[in-house]
């Protein structure tokens, strides 16, 4: 199983407000340098995002995107779903298989819903946490200077 481009996108995309943003604004352009998406086609994902209700953008001078609630409110499922739509589409049978009597073609919808369960225990504050544990560095992270 892979996740879409866009899926994989949008998580960046959000986990990169989490992680880096702490509640300022942040351009799509910046998002788009620091996790290396092209800025056009994160524009479409965030309006998408927006439209699901997952961030909140701001115009003008120092505008951008927020979370439009905490991290810890946010699943992954959600996220999924605002680019791929329900759980019942994740997963299919090969189109150009066709028909199979004997094939368990009934298995993809069972094993997409699994996966959304799984990504819906899965919020934003909790990859986080991961990747702070993991040693991820944020976006505003200085280097250390040492000095003899």
């Amino acid at each position: 199983m892979r996740f879409s481009l866009q899926a994989q996108y949008a998580i960046s995309g959000l986990f990169d407000l989490a992680y880096n943003a702490r509640g300022v604004p942040i351009q799509v352009r910046v998002i788009g340098e620091r996790q290396s998406i092209p800025t056009r086609y994160l524009e479409q994902i965030f309006q998408r995002l927006r439209r699901a209700r997952l961030v909140t953008g701001k115009r003008g001078p120092g505008g951008g995107y927020v979370l439009a609630r905490p991290a810890a409110e946010i699943s992954l499922r959600e996220i999924v779903e605002a680019v791929e739509g329900p759980p019942s589409g994740w997963m299919e049978a090969e189109p150009g298989l066709g028909p199979a009597p004997h094939r368990p073609d009934f298995f993809w919808a069972i094993l997409a819903e699994r996966l959304a369960a799984a990504l819906a225990e899965t919020t934003l504050e909790a990859l986080c946490g991961d990747a702070s544990r993991a040693a991820v560095r944020r976006a505003d992270a200085e280097d250390s200077m040492y000095y003899i």
